[in-house]
């Protein structure tokens, strides 16, 4: 989990788009049908912002009538058993999306969850997991390499509350968190261009595309948000 894209922790790992691929927004062939698209994309601006634009658009749709309370906590030891549950009941499902993680990462699990908590005791790193009203565990949000101000974003959310707006939500959270709490100044991201409701939640929660990057050879696109401490 620490670390940049896909396993890492940015949005390409919970990234962890809001649907599963086999049921997403778009084919990917998609991307380059732009009779679709709204009228404001065939005025001006690219393909990547208009997938981001529809996919904002269809989730905000879903949402209205689809929630979830949620909490986020900081990760703690006794959050071990939970989520690796939680990691064992979506692999499938994030492997959807991103590289799957391989056996190694659950048969070593307990000696990594005792490596990130030694991570985030040294401030370079801060871990949460998402808990619903039940006291589920349905997902993570973490923010990493927390230097100069500055940290990366990643998230992932459970296939059970995939499309709800959780991922909408913990974002909003930890950005709020991130300026009070950690002192924080800028949060950046990274989303494959194949994962368009990422970038959705990205821009829903004040990010802004900065640069087309690649993650694992895939063209990928950097955002950031400037964070502001109010509470």
């Amino acid at each position: 989990m620490p670390g940049a894209a896909g396993p890492n922790g940015t949005c390409n790992w919970g990234t962890k788009t809001e649907t599963a691929p086999a049921q997403g927004l778009f084919r990917k062939s998609s991307r380059h049908d732009f009779r679709n698209r709204p009228s404001s994309c065939r005025r001006r601006g690219s393909w990547r912002d208009c997938l981001a634009l529809l996919a904002e658009r269809r989730c905000d749709r879903r949402e209205s009538t689809l929630s979830v309370v949620t909490r986020l906590e900081r990760l703690r030891a006794d959050h071990e058993p939970a989520l690796l549950v939680f990691e064992r009941e979506n692999r499938e499902y994030f492997a959807r999306s991103v590289p799957d993680r391989g056996d190694a990462y659950f048969a070593e699990f307990t000696s990594r969850h005792r490596a990130l908590l030694a991570e985030q005791e040294s401030g370079l790193c801060h871990f949460h997991v998402v808990v619903d009203d039940q006291g589920e565990l349905i997902g993570r949000v973490n923010l990493m390499d927390a230097l100069e101000g500055s940290a990366e974003l990643g998230y992932r959310i459970g296939e059970r509350v995939a499309g709800r707006g959780v991922a909408t939500a913990m974002v909003g959270e930890v950005c709020r968190v991130a300026a009070t709490e950690y002192g924080l100044l800028m949060l950046t991201a990274r989303v494959v261009l194949d994962n368009p409701a990422s970038a959705a939640v990205l821009m829903r929660n004040g990010f802004t595309a900065v640069g087309d990057i690649r993650i694992e050879g895939q063209p990928a696109v950097r955002y950031e948000r400037r964070l502001t401490a109010t509470r």
